[in-house]
């Protein structure tokens, strides 16, 4: 419902135009200038007036010829290499240890069987965990340099060339 049901209040009305005749002449009062008001709102919830819409903005920018710094493609293709070094390296280390712990948990005869002179093979494995350790972090390394390398290489290269675009214009 937007009716409201209390009007604005009404403004005085203007002085009379024609005055009584009087024997001397008296002057007119000037109008004085009314100051400009917010309009008087009957109910405190109702909205206020809508400000003046800001003014246009600077025209837009003309696109460049080539593809934008940080392609969409070249950052998804990074991203997706970052995530399978971080996934081959991770389920190395955690895949052996998964593995320690389920023959630990399930077949404590392999873990308690004796392999040479009083030494338990839970304990070897245990100790193999180390050097499986090490493996994921060659095997990071190694991933590192034949797939993310390139393709970090490939974008920064990218970078320095559209920087120098920019520069030039």
């Amino acid at each position: 419902m937007s009716h409201d049901p209390y009007p604005p209040p009404h403004r005085t009305p203007p002085p009379y135009a024609a005055s009584p005749p009087s024997p001397s002449p008296q002057p007119q009062p000037q109008p004085h200038p009314q100051p400009h008001r917010q309009p008087h709102l009957t109910y405190p919830w109702q909205p206020a007036p809508a400000p003046a819409p800001p003014p246009p903005g600077p025209a837009p920018r003309r696109q460049p010829q080539h593809a934008p710094l940080g392609h969409h493609s070249d950052l998804r293709v990074l991203r997706t290499a970052y995530r399978w070094q971080r996934r081959v390296a991770t389920l190395t280390a955690l895949g052996y240890f998964l593995v320690f712990l389920v023959l630990s948990a399930c077949a404590p005869s392999v873990t308690t069987a004796r392999v040479a002179d009083g030494l338990p093979a839970g304990l070897l494995l245990a100790l193999a965990q180390l050097p499986v350790t090490l493996l994921a972090i060659a095997l990071y390394e190694h991933t590192a340099r034949r797939h993310v390398d390139p393709l970090a290489r490939r974008i920064r290269h990218q970078a320095e060339v559209d920087a120098r675009r920019e520069a030039r214009r």
